[in-house]
C-alpha cells in the first residue's frame, strides 16, 4: 500500500508483493539464537516503498509545475474540487456552471474511479467536459490533468474546475498545478470533520459548508464546524452554502472572480 496516500499505487509502481513463506517441518526447533533474513527483507522492502512513494511524488510534482506554467500563460484560474462522497461537488458545479456559462470561458475535468455520470451532468450544461476514470486510483494526478489539458480546451481568461475523486485524504497530497484547492463539507457528515482530515483542510483555501438547507431538520452545530475548519486552517475562508435554495452562492461567485482577476492580472 501506498504510504504517500493509501491507494495501491506504489505497490504497482514496485510491480511486487511482500510476500512471507511459512512451510515449515513441524519438527523445527526454534529455540535456538539464528540470523533472521526475513527481518533484513523487510527493511530493504520498506526502505524500496519509501524510494516509489518520493519518485512519484517528484513525478507529479513536475507535471503541476507545467500545468501551473500553462495556467499562467493562458491566465487560466484553476480550482481543484475535493471532499468526500456525497458531499454535493456535482451539484454546486452544475449549478455554478449553469450561472457563469456565458459570462467567462470555463471547462471541467471530472475525476471518479468508475462511470461517466458526473461528466454527463455536467455536460449539460453546455460546458466542455472530460471524464478521467481512475479505477483503483483514490484521487486524480497532475499527469492525468497534463493528458487532460491535450484534450478538453483550456479556458483562457476563464475557469477551470478540477473535481475530484470523493477522498478526504489522497488527494490532499498531490498538487495538480491549481491556483486552490477548495474542500466541501455537507451538514450531514458532522461538525468534526476538519479534525479528522486535517492535511485536506490545511491545504484548501476556502471551504464550503454545504447543504445547509439541511440545518432546521438536523442535529447539527454549523458554528462548531466552522471553528474546527478555522483551528485546522485560519487562513482558510469559510462560506455555508446551499445547492437547493441559493444561499451563500454569491459569495462563491465572487469568491471565483476574484480569484479570477487575480490570476489574470499576475
Amino acid at each position: 500500500m501506498c504510504g504517500v496516500c493509501g491507494c495501491g499505487q506504489a505497490d504497482s509502481a514496485l510491480g511486487e508483493h511482500h510476500h512471507h513463506d511459512h512451510d515449515r517441518p513441524h519438527g523445527h526447533d526454534h529455540g535456538h539464537d539464528h540470523a533472521h533474513p526475513h527481518d533484513h527483507d523487510h527493511h530493504d522492502h520498506q526502505a524500496r516503498i519509501v524510494h516509489v512513494e518520493r519518485d512519484i511524488l517528484e513525478k507529479n510534482d513536475r507535471f503541476a509545475a507545467a500545468n501551473r506554467r500553462l495556467f499562467a500563460a493562458t491566465r487560466t484560474l484553476a480550482l481543484n474540487l475535493v471532499s468526500s462522497p456525497g458531499a454535493g461537488k456535482t451539484a454546486l458545479l452544475v449549478r455554478t456552471l449553469n450561472e457563469l456559462r456565458g459570462k467567462q470561458p470555463l471547462a471541467v475535468i471530472e475525476g471518479d474511479q468508475q462511470t461517466t455520470l458526473d461528466a454527463d451532468r455536467i455536460r449539460a450544461t453546455g460546458v466542455p467536459a472530460l471524464q478521467i476514470n481512475t479505477g483503483k486510483m483514490c484521487h486524480l494526478d497532475a499527469g492525468m490533468i497534463s493528458d487532460a489539458l491535450g484534450q478538453v480546451p483550456v479556458p483562457a481568461r476563464g475557469v477551470l474546475f478540477v473535481e475530484n475523486v470523493g477522498n478526504l485524504v489522497c488527494p490532499a497530497g498531490f498538487d495538480l498545478g491549481e491556483a486552490a484547492k477548495v474542500v466541501l463539507v455537507s451538514v450531514t457528515e458532522g461538525e468534526d470533520k476538519p479534525l479528522k482530515y486535517p492535511d485536506m483542510f490545511h491545504a484548501s483555501r476556502l471551504v464550503l459548508i454545504t447543504k445547509v438547507d439541511l440545518l432546521p431538520h438536523l442535529d447539527f452545530d454549523v458554528q462548531v464546524l466552522e471553528e474546527n475548519a478555522r483551528r485546522v486552517n485560519p487562513g482558510a475562508q469559510v462560506l455555508r452554502v446551499s445547492t437547493r435554495t441559493g444561499e451563500g452562492l454569491d459569495a462563491w461567485y465572487a469568491w471565483i472572480e476574484t480569484h479570477r482577476c487575480e490570476v489574470e492580472a499576475s
